[in-house]
């Protein structure tokens, strides 16, 4: 693991206990104003590495070796305990975005299009490089909404880490040939909310990642399911960390042959 690391904890007395509340039903929370519960430092991160942490819910920082650090599904709550270089929002939807981002972070990337005009990045940032294939989402009358969602893909020391964001559906064709060969993917697991666990399943055969990092999950019962099912399903096998943290290289990838699941308790909530 990298040197230097410190995670903390703050309590916000009179909020922390509304903010439970919405981790677990994900509610909206996107037009209040950014607070932090806890706090997740700087670290050094090795030549050709990227390091992990995961923050909770739907919500990863990603440090490079240059010095680069990124938040994903970014919603002003569940943040580390410096200002991040870049965040990706993968949707407008409930705790996966805010409207008050701090001013002085770098690149504020939105995830979500127009049914007539996706989204487009392709960002390069000292050693990151993020670039997002958009997806739909369903609306809250059942219907479909275009461009609705993205995938972010980060790119650091020869590694591509997908975060899936609110998946609703499976991939096609032209959505695996814009993301291309992943290495690590960080996979919404609910059930519920994104797609069917199964159905999940099959995005993952579909992207055939030797790296997996559930999120999105709620409970550890659900969390639980998942897996059993998934390892029922493939070959993937499971492996739990004590930390939030995994420090990831192309020279510790799993096998292709022999894919894994890190799973990584969440500093807050899953």
């Amino acid at each position: 693991m990298a040197t230097g690391r410190l995670v903390r904890w703050l309590i916000v007395i009179g909020v922390a206990g509304w903010a439970g509340l919405a981790q677990a039903n994900c509610i909206p929370i996107a037009q209040l104003p950014a607070r932090a519960f806890f706090a997740a430092d700087r670290v050094d991160v090795p030549p050709g590495s990227v390091h992990l942490t995961f923050l909770g819910h739907a919500s990863f920082l990603i440090q490079t070796a240059g010095g680069a650090t990124a938040v994903t599904d970014y919603n002003g709550y569940i943040k580390p305990s410096f200002t991040p270089d870049i965040v990706t929002m993968n949707n407008a939807h409930s705790t996966h975005y805010t409207d008050s981002p701090e001013p002085d972070i770098k690149y504020v990337l939105r995830g979500w299009g127009t049914p007539e005009t996706p989204v487009q990045y392709n960002l390069t940032y000292l050693d990151l490089h993020i670039y997002n294939v958009q997806t739909n989402i369903r609306d809250w009358n059942g219907g479909t909404r275009l461009n609705g969602n993205s995938i972010f893909v980060f790119e650091s020391a020869g590694l591509c880490i997908a975060h899936l964001g609110h998946l609703h559906h499976t991939l096609t064709p032209a959505h695996l040939a814009a993301l291309g060969k992943l290495d690590v993917v960080l996979v919404p697991v609910d059930g519920v909310f994104t797609m069917g666990q199964f159905d999940m399943i099959e995005v993952i055969r579909q992207l055939n990642a030797p790296l997996l990092i559930p999120m999105h999950y709620f409970s550890y019962d659900r969390l639980q399911r998942f897996l059993e099912r998934l390892q029922s399903e493939t070959k993937y096998t499971v492996r739990t960390s004590e930390t939030p943290e995994a420090l990831v290289s192309s020279a510790t990838l799993p096998s292709p042959d022999a894919p894994q699941v890190l799973v990584l308790p969440a500093l807050r909530g899953g």
